[in-house]
């Protein structure tokens, strides 16, 4: 054992030498500062806008490439050039190494940045821009290697004196071995994709009858995400912590870490909030997790931006999980905190020079926030959503408070790529009043058109374990009676503001309509319910979840209504003002005077006031109700691809049994029987892509 260990340690340093004059050899060839004024960005929405604001500060002109899915984005319309590169399919344009070196050419960009995803750590496409003399704006191709290996990456971290958490690396990759090794490792374990990232190929496996499933779709996923799937099996800490670093380094020998975030609330092994610095760290580990990075980065002769990722238990120790050759999604926090733009010292560093900061320079100032807003339903296990942002309205950006966006009201969220909307960052002097400053603009945030996050990022932002600092992975799951209470119902006081925006959206309506009527001063044409001798009496019917409400409406003179709920009643009045596709709502109800915004849409009226958007839906007429026409079977909870079908007609499932493999926006998901029966028919094939609600199978009748 110990010669093995000895042969691994020769090898991995000659590696580490071998690695190290590629390095001294591109930089020699350099010899001088090179000079970026044209740059082509091979990315897309938030990140690709994001390196086109910094690149415009430098006063460096940018190239955008897109698909034909996105031919009309925010980031095609602020770059100074673009260009076509494909279909919507990733892998026909995004992923298209040679067409993105062929655009760069065509422009003649210096210099290529990759953003995050799609090329940013695929060593063929920096090696491709390295032998174009393109610059690509990211660490060396050797390092890219290494660090997306897991199973290199844990023994070079080994060698370098980097904490670890062993597990199994190896070769034989049947399923039969990989098994044997959970089992000895202990349940649960993790299974990860070697070149995974994102929660994608990766999978907890509580116990061993879960591990064939498991084990399948993580290498399916795998295979459709990195075109790899070979797979470590570690074993699981619970409760963990995810503490990541911020390191770079230069092309001169130059290492800083700019402290660290914690990014430990996840969903799906996904973030949506993160946070800089990580809370309650005491100063010695703050410290030591930040020059474990930089010897992580030494280890393979980093170059550029990137991030080392720990996992952290109770007691503060901490080991190494992956680096993200890359800039993160979530650096907007580090630069928030130690005033620095990092795209732009990337852009310093992939022309030459040096890093314009030393470690005993960069100072850490305050606490930041950073929140994905995402189009997914939390309520039904984040289940990612597509479709028209009919109405979109963000906080008044400042130098506290950035918006990190690649959409605009009136743009889709595309099946094909990831369902960020966007990213809400915060700054403020100490993390309680950063946490405010938080769920006030969230509840600012408002979308129409998908059904997003927002109104659960409020409540996590003001859960007490979560003010509390006491975070962890496990943190929605464990708290997920107060995340996900049972659904309220809407108070009187909002279906009160749905029934008089129905009101008064009726008599706008009614006032145009009779302009061009034949008597434009008939009262009956102005909508407010005028009699003689007697008021108006009608109902409103109105759904609050899955609860029909009846709303009894009394129209009173000079556009005064009663409202009657159950045994209340309320005397209400107000107007609509427009404001785009949206109207502010002045109104009185019994007297108390409010101002909200409504708008009716989708067979839904939504109100925006202080706590946030709810909405109140509109029954739908049954003869208008595909519904009503009875179900098929079951159906697609969203559009996508079918990746696999498990079962066929004759199959007798079992409730929870899995029936299909669907992907969507890069994740896979697996569709289970809700209920015992027969499988009569199966409506869908492998490689079929599908809508949402699409009919999938057809149970048999349920015999007595």
């Amino acid at each position: 054992m110990a010669a093995q260990h000895a042969a691994r340690d020769i090898l991995i340093k000659h590696l580490k030498d071998l690695t190290r004059h590629r390095i001294s050899a591109r930089c020699c060839h350099t010899g001088k500062v090179n000079v970026i004024n044209k740059l082509l960005i091979a990315n897309r929405g938030e990140i690709a806008c994001r390196v086109i604001r910094t690149a415009r500060k430098l006063g460096i002109k940018t190239v955008a490439v897109y698909s034909d899915a996105d031919k009309n984005s925010l980031h095609t319309t602020m770059a100074d050039e673009s260009y076509n590169i494909g279909p919507a399919a990733s892998q026909l344009s995004y992923l298209n190494k040679q067409k993105i070196i062929d655009v760069a050419k065509m422009f003649k960009a210096q210099a290529i940045h990759p953003g995050y995803g799609f090329l940013s750590e695929n060593a063929e496409f920096a090696d491709l821009c390295e032998k174009e003399n393109i610059i690509f704006v990211g660490p060396p191709s050797s390092a890219i290697t290494d660090m997306g290996i897991k199973s290199t990456s844990k023994a070079i971290m080994s060698a370098a004196g980097v904490p670890i958490i062993m597990g199994y690396h190896g070769d034989d990759q049947s399923d039969e071995r990989l098994k044997q090794e959970a089992s000895s490792i202990g349940y649960p374990v993790m299974l990860k994709a070697v070149r995974g990232g994102g929660g994608k190929g990766m999978r907890v496996v509580q116990s061993a009858g879960d591990f064939e499933e498991a084990l399948a779709s993580a290498r399916r996923e795998a295979l459709k995400s990195f075109d790899d799937d070979i797979m470590l099996v570690e074993k699981f800490v619970d409760n963990p912590r995810h503490v990541e670093v911020q390191v770079f380094g230069d092309h001169h020998g130059n290492y800083v870490y700019l402290f660290e975030r914690d990014c430990s609330v996840q969903r799906r092994h996904q973030k949506i909030i993160e946070e800089a610095p990580a809370p309650d760290l005491p100063e010695e580990v703050r410290r030591e997790i930040g020059e474990a990075a930089v010897r992580a980065a030494k280890a393979v002769n980093y170059v550029g931006a990137g991030t080392v990722e720990f996992i952290m238990d109770a007691k503060h120790k901490f080991y190494f999980m992956e680096m993200n050759t890359r800039l993160q999604v979530e650096h907007p926090v580090t630069e928030m905190v130690t005033s620095t733009d990092l795209v732009e010292w990337q852009l310093q560093v992939a022309a030459g020079a040096k890093l314009p900061l030393s470690q005993q320079d960069i100072k850490l100032k305050g606490h930041a926030f950073e929140a994905r807003i995402y189009a997914e339903d939390p309520t039904n296990n984040f289940l990612p959503g597509a479709g028209p942002l009919w109405h979109l309205a963000t906080p008044v950006a400042d130098e506290e408070t950035r918006i990190e966006t690649g959409v605009r009201e009136g743009d889709e969220v595309s099946t094909f790529y990831d369902p960020m909307i966007a990213k809400l960052v915060v700054w403020s002097q100490d993390r309680q009043s950063a946490l405010d400053k938080l769920q006030r603009h969230l509840e600012e945030y408002h979308v129409i058109g998908v059904k997003t996050n927002i109104n659960f990022l409020s409540t996590l932002a003001n859960h007490e374990g979560f003010r509390a600092g006491d975070v962890h992975t496990e943190f929605i799951n464990q708290h997920k009676e107060s995340l996900f209470p049972s659904l309220k119902k809407a108070s009187n006081e909002v279906l009160c503001q749905a029934a008089l925006a129905l009101l008064l959206n009726e008599q706008q309506e009614a006032i145009k309509l009779s302009t061009i009527q034949a008597d434009p001063f008939s009262p009956f044409g102005l909508g407010n319910g005028v009699r003689i001798n007697e008021h108006l009496h009608r109902q409103i019917y109105l759904n609050d979840g899955e609860d029909q409400v009846i709303i009894h409406v009394t129209y009173k003179q000079n556009g005064h209504y009663q409202i009657k709920i159950d045994d209340q009643s309320f005397e209400v009045f107000g107007r609509l003002e427009k404001k785009g596709r949206v109207s502010i709502m002045e109104h009185s109800i019994n007297s108390q005077k409010k101002a909200v915004k409504v708008a009716l849409y989708n067979n839904a009226i939504h109100v925006f006031a202080q706590a946030g958007g709810i909405e109140v839906g509109l029954p739908i007429p049954e003869y208008l109700d595909d519904a009503s026409s009875g179900s098929m079977g079951d159906r697609a909870p969203m559009q996508g691809d079918i990746t696999h079908v498990y079962i066929q007609p004759g199959a007798v499932v079992e409730k929870g049994d899995p029936l299909l493999a669907l992907e969507s926006m890069k994740m896979e998901y697996i569709i289970k029987a809700p209920r015992k029966g027969i499988i009569k028919n199966v409506l869908v094939a492998k490689g079929d892509n599908i809508q949402k609600n699409a009919a999938l199978i057809v149970y048999e009748e349920e015999q007595t």
